[in-house]
């Protein structure tokens, strides 16, 4: 046995085969991956990794295993999928998935197929089945990846702890011991309920305090265009992207010229554009509407926009918002029928009708070029019905 001194869940205990999995370089490398990507410029205290997220969310996973009493070695299989559960994701986490054409998801399966991990994994269990775990299918893959699994109860906590933002505070007791297997659903107890509520809650104000912070979205939107010229470039390679660490791309992106050495600089002096527009979606008659819109249109309205502005091509940047949705499926058991967790919970559906209060639309320029701005119709460019 191993033990590892988590800042949030205190002593995590691991068993050989699990130090053994998590001592691979392909684990080693979620060391220097920022959990919340460049999140550290608005909350000095964010430079949390996916290491620690992912020796967290094995904790809880564990935890959860053995409320719902399985048998040890399904409670290892558990423990270890929620491990690698994030082995594929690229540098600064979800900040360089929005510019790739695979999901983190996709280049997990891929990289615990291709890669030492592998081998290691195939000396117990069968590929297939950690594979289906990791992306949620079965009752074990909901322990992982559901409406309430334990990668959002850690990454709640863990975000909160570090940026300082109480809003992730959840009761991950009071959710842990509602839960139940019945047949091949993961169920919530009727006493749960209000856990799961506050959990959802959480998720709520955390991402306009966060997730979705004005400042976060000027810097990912910066650093996801500098990423896209790097591909362009071939600087770097997109099926590769899971090799990578934040260091790889900072320095390789400070090695080039042009825009992308302007853009790494303005990052690392925290010299970053400013929102010159900004339309909220609650205004809009279809909030969905925004969502529709595709990246050849987006990024037509932004040459257009430059160009009758006279800013050079990328230094608009027009941005759309990243938020979830609150229909929550989980399955409730409420005197000896199951509902949905939506259907048992009105505060749900308050939530997906509320998802849209924080959301904007936004437009960002280099806070020299903004005076160039005042009277211009950004409205007019964009192709979405008002």
């Amino acid at each position: 046995m191993k033990s590892i001194r988590d800042s949030v869940h205190g002593d995590l205990q691991l068993e050989e085969f699990e130090v053994k999995l998590v001592d691979t370089p392909e684990m080693q490398r979620l060391r220097r991956i920022k959990q919340l990507g460049f999140t550290y410029l608005v909350y000095p205290g964010a430079n949390h990794t996916r290491f620690e997220h992912s020796m967290g969310t094995m904790y809880l996973a564990g935890r959860l295993a053995l409320n719902l009493e399985l048998d040890p070695e399904k409670r290892t299989l558990v423990r270890v999928c929620a491990a690698l559960h994030d082995a594929g994701h690229g540098p600064f986490s979800h900040v360089s998935e929005g510019v790739l054409e695979t999901s983190h998801e996709k280049l997990t399966s891929r990289l615990i197929r291709e890669s030492a991990l592998g081998d290691i994994l195939s000396e117990r269990y069968n590929l297939k089945e950690v594979v289906d775990i990791i992306n949620g299918q079965g009752p074990l893959g909901q322990i992982i990846s559901g409406d309430l699994d334990v990668d959002r109860m850690d990454y709640l906590l863990l975000d909160a702890h570090y940026t300082g933002v109480a809003y992730g505070i959840i009761d991950v007791e009071r959710l842990i011991s509602n839960m139940h297997l019945d047949g091949e659903n993961l169920n919530l107890r009727r006493k749960g309920v209000q856990a799961a509520e506050a959990m959802l809650l959480a998720r709520y104000f955390m991402y306009p305090s966060v997730y979705q912070h004005h400042t976060t979205r000027i810097v990912n939107a910066m650093f996801r265009r500098c990423l896209g010229h790097l591909l362009k470039k071939e600087a770097l390679h997109a099926d590769e992207i899971y090799r990578y660490d934040d260091a790889d791309i900072v320095s390789t992106a400070r090695k080039e010229k042009g825009y992308v050495r302007d853009i790494i600089r303005r990052l690392d002096n925290r010299q970053l554009f400013k929102r010159v527009y900004s339309l909220k979606l609650d205004n809009l008659e279809d909030p969905m509407a925004v969502f529709h819109m595709n990246e050849a249109s987006n990024r037509r309205s932004e040459q257009e926009m430059a160009e009758d502005l006279g800013v050079e091509e990328d230094y608009l940047l027009l941005d759309i918002p990243e938020y979830p949705t609150f229909n929550e499926s989980t399955p409730v058991s409420v005197y000896g029928s199951t509902k949905t967790l939506g259907e048992v919970s009105s505060l749900v559906v308050a939530l997906e009708h509320a998802r849209f209060n924080h959301a904007d639309l936004s437009i960002y320029m280099p806070e020299d070029l903004a005076p160039q701005v005042k009277g211009f119709s950004f409205r007019d460019y964009l192709d979405i019905p008002p």
